[in-house]
């Protein structure tokens, strides 16, 4: 009768051994690969989250400021690059699962300021698949007002119709940002961090970071080490602006995973962001997110976030296949001064999130996650 006793206990005692076992397996693969990139391109801190299954993996390396010494620490915000483009996608997907927004629509639908003009024409969708026809990469710096910013659309003309090339643009999230703030009735940075962030969860997530935070925002560094943050400019916020901390990106990571409780409207708008509605080169193009097919080899991942895909025109045609039973998704976003990644297989619940205070190369991000992913595709099961 004792031993009959005894023998939950050593189940449990087991189960214990055998998770903290996994935790400290994690810790050592995520560990050693972060550790060789830092030490590689001079990164002076990064906060590492890898969730599996909704359980999560935190990491923290280095200072978040060279000269103050501070370590990175899980209030430390990074500037995410362009991630914070699929937050306005999201958005504008959430007004439209609220009635408030077609991404069928024209642009000059939604903004009148527009119509008459070839940009005017182009659908919000094009808008958030960068198949709007040849936009630029980045808006003019000879553009400094929202008005330079409509004569420059309305003088805009297509290099390609719209549909057939997919082409990398800030100014395209910009102006679908500005449309989904419109339709909402309030500014876009209010959208955000009013209504998105919180009905995300996110609490140390911002656009514009409060005074009182502001010793949490970690300092950037350029390639060659000098001190920079990002200067706010025309559709910065929709295109690049958002600042976040790694708990809160990786709690997004399994929003998009469907381990997180929200509203129908939101859980509806971020299913709408992973579909993939165009194939243009290695990847399959969903709102923003860049979707590949599940086991994915690093020559096609990295191909997928290559200079070629950001910077010039590439055929795109409509998906044969807008939803596969396991798939990456994935996004890079890049300040002068940061670094950022993030990747998520939903079929398998488990995703990373990578940020850093320097800006180093795409293809060494894309190395490490894939690295460490792998290496969590292949442990021993959980």
């Amino acid at each position: 009768m004792r031993m009959f006793k005894l023998l939950p206990a050593i189940a449990c005692l087991l189960a214990a051994t055998s998770a903290a076992e996994n935790r400290t397996a994690i810790a050592d693969t995520v560990d050693d690969t972060v550790h060789r990139v830092m030490l590689n391109h001079d990164i002076p801190g990064m906060a590492v989250a890898v969730t599996i299954g909704g359980k999560r993996h935190v990491r923290y390396y280095g200072v978040a400021s060279r000269e103050s010494g501070e370590p990175v620490t899980g209030g430390t915000l990074f500037e995410i690059g362009s991630i914070s483009k699929t937050f306005t996608a999201t958005l504008a997907a959430y007004a439209q699962a609220a009635g408030r927004l077609s991404l069928a629509a024209s642009t000059a639908t939604v903004l009148p300021a527009l119509k008459g003009s070839r940009f005017g024409d182009v659908s919000l969708f094009h808008l958030a698949t960068h198949t709007a026809g040849g936009l630029p990469l980045q808006v003019p710096d000879t553009i400094a007002t929202p008005d330079q910013l409509t004569h420059f659309l309305k003088d805009w003309q297509p290099a390609h119709p719209p549909g057939t090339h997919r082409t990398y643009s800030n100014v395209g999230i910009g102006v679908l940002g500005m449309a989904a703030a419109t339709s909402m009735r309030v500014s876009f940075n209010d959208a955000m961090e009013q209504t998105l962030f919180p009905a995300l969860g996110m609490k140390n997530t911002y656009l514009d970071v409060p005074a009182a935070r502001m010793k949490d925002y970690a300092q950037g560094y350029t390639r060659k080490d000098v001190p920079v943050r990002m200067r706010p400019g025309v559709l910065w916020a929709e295109a690049y602006g958002v600042k976040s901390s790694v708990e809160d990106m990786i709690g997004f990571i399994e929003a998009n995973m469907q381990l997180a409780k929200l509203d129908g409207n939101l859980q509806r708008a971020i299913e709408d962001t992973h579909t993939g509605y165009v194939e243009s080169g290695e990847l399959v193009q969903g709102l923003i997110w860049e979707k590949y097919p599940y086991p994915v080899t690093l020559p096609r991942l990295l191909a997928g976030n290559s200079d070629k895909m950001i910077y010039q025109a590439v055929p795109a045609t409509p998906s044969t296949r807008p939803s596969l039973p396991d798939v990456l998704i994935n996004k890079t976003g890049s300040t002068n001064g940061f670094a950022a990644y993030v990747a998520f297989i939903p079929a398998r619940k488990t995703g990373i999130v990578m940020l850093a205070n320097k800006n180093y190369p795409i293809e060494a991000r894309v190395k490490t996650a894939h690295a460490i992913l792998i290496g969590l595709d292949e442990a021993p099961s959980r």
